[in-house]
Protein backbone atom coordinates (compact mmCIF):
# COMPACT_ATOMS: atom_id res chain seq x y z
CA UNK A 1 0.00 0.00 0.00
CA UNK A 2 1.59 3.39 -0.60
CA UNK A 3 0.66 6.56 0.86
CA UNK A 4 0.24 9.67 -1.12
CA UNK A 5 0.49 13.24 0.48
CA UNK A 6 1.31 15.09 -2.67
CA UNK A 7 -0.76 15.17 -6.45
CA UNK A 8 2.18 14.82 -8.33
CA UNK A 9 3.06 11.55 -6.09
CA UNK A 10 -0.57 10.15 -6.58
CA UNK A 11 -0.44 11.22 -10.92
CA UNK A 12 2.90 9.93 -10.67
CA UNK A 13 2.00 6.28 -9.86
CA UNK A 14 -1.49 6.40 -11.36
CA UNK A 15 0.43 6.46 -14.72
CA UNK A 16 2.31 3.85 -14.06
CA UNK A 17 2.82 0.62 -15.90
CA UNK A 18 1.46 -1.19 -13.22
CA UNK A 19 -1.77 0.70 -12.93
CA UNK A 20 -1.67 0.68 -16.57
CA UNK A 21 -5.24 -0.82 -18.10
CA UNK A 22 -6.31 -2.22 -14.74
CA UNK A 23 -10.19 -1.55 -12.89
CA UNK A 24 -9.83 1.41 -10.43
CA UNK A 25 -12.38 1.22 -7.61
CA UNK A 26 -12.47 4.24 -5.07
CA UNK A 27 -13.64 5.27 -1.60
CA UNK A 28 -13.55 8.92 -0.75
CA UNK A 29 -13.52 9.28 2.56
CA UNK A 30 -13.01 11.85 5.38
CA UNK A 31 -10.96 9.20 7.76
CA UNK A 32 -12.07 8.19 11.54
CA UNK A 33 -12.45 4.67 9.80
CA UNK A 34 -15.33 1.73 10.89
CA UNK A 35 -16.53 -1.11 9.90
CA UNK A 36 -18.57 0.52 7.17
CA UNK A 37 -16.22 2.32 5.53
CA UNK A 38 -14.40 -1.23 5.51
CA UNK A 39 -17.42 -2.70 3.60
CA UNK A 40 -17.10 -0.23 1.09
CA UNK A 41 -13.64 -1.08 0.99
CA UNK A 42 -14.10 -4.43 1.05
CA UNK A 43 -16.97 -4.19 -1.80
CA UNK A 44 -14.20 -2.09 -3.97
CA UNK A 45 -11.54 -4.82 -3.36
CA UNK A 46 -14.12 -7.41 -5.07
CA UNK A 47 -14.97 -5.88 -7.99
CA UNK A 48 -11.63 -3.97 -9.09
CA UNK A 49 -7.41 -5.03 -9.44
CA UNK A 50 -6.52 -1.68 -7.79
CA UNK A 51 -8.31 0.38 -4.82
CA UNK A 52 -7.84 3.68 -3.83
CA UNK A 53 -8.96 5.37 -0.58
CA UNK A 54 -8.84 9.02 0.49
CA UNK A 55 -9.04 10.60 3.65
CA UNK A 56 -9.42 13.99 3.54
CA UNK A 57 -11.31 16.11 6.06
CA UNK A 58 -12.56 18.35 3.69
CA UNK A 59 -13.10 21.90 5.01
CA UNK A 60 -15.55 23.53 2.73
CA UNK A 61 -18.53 20.79 4.23
CA UNK A 62 -18.52 22.39 7.41
CA UNK A 63 -20.72 25.37 7.72
CA UNK A 64 -19.75 25.25 11.46
CA UNK A 65 -15.83 25.85 12.58
CA UNK A 66 -16.26 23.99 15.57
CA UNK A 67 -17.41 20.88 14.35
CA UNK A 68 -14.83 20.87 11.39
CA UNK A 69 -12.19 20.96 14.69
CA UNK A 70 -14.32 18.19 16.30
CA UNK A 71 -13.97 15.77 13.85
CA UNK A 72 -12.54 13.16 14.86
CA UNK A 73 -8.60 12.23 12.96
CA UNK A 74 -7.27 8.36 13.56
CA UNK A 75 -4.69 8.18 10.78
CA UNK A 76 -2.99 5.37 12.32
CA UNK A 77 -6.05 3.48 12.92
CA UNK A 78 -7.47 4.43 9.60
CA UNK A 79 -4.37 2.79 7.64
CA UNK A 80 -4.27 -0.19 9.71
CA UNK A 81 -7.68 -0.71 8.82
CA UNK A 82 -6.90 0.31 5.09
CA UNK A 83 -4.43 -2.11 4.35
CA UNK A 84 -5.80 -5.38 3.77
CA UNK A 85 -7.96 -3.77 0.90
CA UNK A 86 -6.01 -0.80 -0.40
CA UNK A 87 -3.17 -0.20 -2.99
CA UNK A 88 -2.41 3.61 -2.47
CA UNK A 89 -3.74 6.26 -0.41
CA UNK A 90 -4.68 9.75 -0.98
CA UNK A 91 -4.03 12.01 1.31
CA UNK A 92 -3.25 15.67 0.68
CA UNK A 93 -3.38 18.83 2.44
CA UNK A 94 -6.54 21.04 2.17
CA UNK A 95 -4.06 23.51 0.00
CA UNK A 96 -3.77 20.71 -2.69
CA UNK A 97 -7.09 20.88 -3.73
CA UNK A 98 -7.76 24.07 -3.17
CA UNK A 99 -5.17 26.40 -4.79
CA UNK A 100 -7.99 28.61 -5.78
CA UNK A 101 -9.52 29.62 -2.09
CA UNK A 102 -12.53 27.40 -3.02
CA UNK A 103 -13.56 30.57 -5.66
CA UNK A 104 -14.60 27.76 -7.90
CA UNK A 105 -17.18 25.30 -6.73
CA UNK A 106 -20.36 23.05 -7.65
CA UNK A 107 -23.92 24.04 -6.71
CA UNK A 108 -26.81 22.15 -6.88
CA UNK A 109 -30.27 24.34 -6.74
CA UNK A 110 -32.78 21.70 -5.95
CA UNK A 111 -32.40 18.87 -3.80
CA UNK A 112 -29.07 20.21 -2.39
CA UNK A 113 -31.46 23.05 -0.72
CA UNK A 114 -33.76 20.57 1.36
CA UNK A 115 -32.66 18.33 4.60
CA UNK A 116 -29.39 18.74 4.99
CA UNK A 117 -29.28 21.45 3.07
CA UNK A 118 -31.66 23.43 4.59
CA UNK A 119 -29.97 22.78 8.26
CA UNK A 120 -26.49 23.00 6.66
CA UNK A 121 -26.02 26.02 4.27
CA UNK A 122 -23.56 25.53 1.48
CA UNK A 123 -22.57 21.99 2.73
CA UNK A 124 -23.24 20.14 -0.58
CA UNK A 125 -21.78 22.94 -2.75
CA UNK A 126 -18.41 21.40 -0.30
CA UNK A 127 -19.21 18.05 -1.01
CA UNK A 128 -19.89 17.94 -4.67
CA UNK A 129 -17.12 20.14 -5.19
CA UNK A 130 -14.61 17.70 -3.51
CA UNK A 131 -16.59 14.77 -4.71
CA UNK A 132 -15.74 16.26 -8.58
CA UNK A 133 -11.86 16.87 -7.81
CA UNK A 134 -11.36 13.67 -6.15
CA UNK A 135 -13.06 12.04 -9.30
CA UNK A 136 -10.90 13.84 -11.81
CA UNK A 137 -7.96 13.11 -9.83
CA UNK A 138 -8.62 9.38 -9.37
CA UNK A 139 -9.81 8.69 -12.03
CA UNK A 140 -12.02 5.64 -11.22
CA UNK A 141 -13.80 3.21 -12.82
CA UNK A 142 -16.10 2.91 -9.97
CA UNK A 143 -16.61 4.88 -6.64
CA UNK A 144 -18.06 3.27 -3.97
CA UNK A 145 -20.96 5.39 -1.21
CA UNK A 146 -22.87 4.48 1.76
CA UNK A 147 -26.61 4.49 1.30
CA UNK A 148 -26.40 5.94 5.18
CA UNK A 149 -25.96 9.51 3.04
CA UNK A 150 -28.94 9.20 0.89
CA UNK A 151 -28.95 12.50 -0.21
CA UNK A 152 -25.02 12.86 -0.58
CA UNK A 153 -25.36 10.07 -2.84
CA UNK A 154 -28.76 11.04 -5.14
CA UNK A 155 -26.68 14.59 -5.80
CA UNK A 156 -23.30 12.66 -6.54
CA UNK A 157 -25.00 10.25 -8.94
CA UNK A 158 -26.85 13.58 -10.43
CA UNK A 159 -23.27 15.37 -10.71
CA UNK A 160 -21.88 12.55 -12.19
CA UNK A 161 -24.88 12.45 -14.97
CA UNK A 162 -25.10 16.29 -15.70
CA UNK A 163 -21.27 16.20 -15.82
CA UNK A 164 -20.81 13.37 -17.79
CA UNK A 165 -18.52 11.70 -15.74
CA UNK A 166 -16.65 8.58 -16.88
CA UNK A 167 -17.11 6.58 -13.61
CA UNK A 168 -19.85 4.02 -12.21
CA UNK A 169 -21.49 5.45 -8.43
CA UNK A 170 -21.79 2.26 -6.73
CA UNK A 171 -24.21 2.15 -3.31
CA UNK A 172 -23.54 0.50 -1.08
CA UNK A 173 -26.19 -0.59 2.26
CA UNK A 174 -25.52 0.70 5.29
CA UNK A 175 -23.61 -1.03 7.92
CA UNK A 176 -25.26 -0.87 11.65
CA UNK A 177 -24.59 -1.85 15.09
CA UNK A 178 -26.22 -4.87 16.47
CA UNK A 179 -28.64 -2.57 18.18
CA UNK A 180 -29.45 -0.30 14.70
CA UNK A 181 -27.50 2.36 14.91
CA UNK A 182 -26.05 3.37 11.61
CA UNK A 183 -22.32 3.40 11.93
CA UNK A 184 -20.97 6.89 11.85
CA UNK A 185 -17.50 8.57 12.64
CA UNK A 186 -19.34 10.66 15.16
CA UNK A 187 -20.69 7.83 17.48
CA UNK A 188 -17.49 7.99 18.99
CA UNK A 189 -18.43 11.39 20.52
CA UNK A 190 -21.24 9.94 22.37
CA UNK A 191 -21.13 9.27 25.66
CA UNK A 192 -22.58 5.81 26.96
CA UNK A 193 -25.79 7.09 28.11
CA UNK A 194 -26.36 8.89 24.84
CA UNK A 195 -24.96 6.10 22.55
CA UNK A 196 -28.05 3.76 24.25
CA UNK A 197 -30.25 6.80 22.84
CA UNK A 198 -28.93 7.11 19.63
CA UNK A 199 -30.38 3.58 19.02
CA UNK A 200 -34.17 4.53 19.46
CA UNK A 201 -33.10 7.30 16.66
CA UNK A 202 -33.25 4.55 13.76
CA UNK A 203 -35.91 2.58 15.59
CA UNK A 204 -38.43 5.42 15.15
CA UNK A 205 -37.95 5.32 11.92
CA UNK A 206 -38.52 2.30 10.87
CA UNK A 207 -41.11 1.65 13.09
CA UNK A 208 -43.64 5.02 13.25
CA UNK A 209 -46.70 4.96 10.97
CA UNK A 210 -45.71 8.36 9.15
CA UNK A 211 -43.16 10.99 9.26
CA UNK A 212 -44.85 13.22 11.62
CA UNK A 213 -45.34 10.77 14.00
CA UNK A 214 -41.85 9.55 14.28
CA UNK A 215 -41.02 12.67 14.91
CA UNK A 216 -43.00 13.42 17.73
CA UNK A 217 -41.60 10.16 18.69
CA UNK A 218 -38.13 11.65 18.58
CA UNK A 219 -38.46 14.99 20.62
CA UNK A 220 -40.50 12.91 23.15
CA UNK A 221 -37.62 10.40 23.75
CA UNK A 222 -35.12 14.17 24.52
CA UNK A 223 -33.79 14.22 20.44
CA UNK A 224 -33.10 17.60 18.83
CA UNK A 225 -34.91 16.63 15.73
CA UNK A 226 -33.84 18.85 12.88
CA UNK A 227 -36.32 17.09 10.44
CA UNK A 228 -37.97 13.46 9.29
CA UNK A 229 -39.44 13.27 6.30
CA UNK A 230 -40.32 10.99 3.38
CA UNK A 231 -39.04 11.03 0.21
CA UNK A 232 -39.07 8.31 -3.03
CA UNK A 233 -39.98 5.39 -0.59
CA UNK A 234 -37.13 6.46 1.88
CA UNK A 235 -37.63 8.05 5.54
CA UNK A 236 -34.73 10.44 6.32
CA UNK A 237 -33.96 12.04 9.29
CA UNK A 238 -31.23 14.27 11.52
CA UNK A 239 -31.10 14.49 15.00
CA UNK A 240 -28.96 15.91 17.55
CA UNK A 241 -27.91 14.06 21.51
CA UNK A 242 -25.50 15.66 23.40
CA UNK A 243 -24.70 17.91 20.89
CA UNK A 244 -23.90 15.39 18.08
CA UNK A 245 -25.43 15.37 14.53
CA UNK A 246 -26.91 11.89 13.29
CA UNK A 247 -28.27 11.17 10.37
CA UNK A 248 -29.79 8.19 9.06
CA UNK A 249 -32.66 6.62 7.00
CA UNK A 250 -34.88 3.81 6.20
CA UNK A 251 -36.60 2.26 3.05
CA UNK A 252 -40.28 2.11 3.79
Amino acid sequence: MKICTHLAEWRALRGSPEWAGLSVGFVPTMGALHAGHEALLARARAENERVVLSVFVNPTQFNDPADLARYPRTWDADVALAHPYVDAVLAPPAEAFYPDGYRYRVTENSLGTQLEGAHRPGHFDGVLTVVLKLLNVVQPHRAYFGEKDWQQLELVRGMVAALLLPVDIVPCPTTRDADGLALSSRNRRLSPQARTLAAAFPRALRTAPTAAAALTTLRAQGFAVDYVEDRDGVRLGAVHVEGVRLIDNVRL
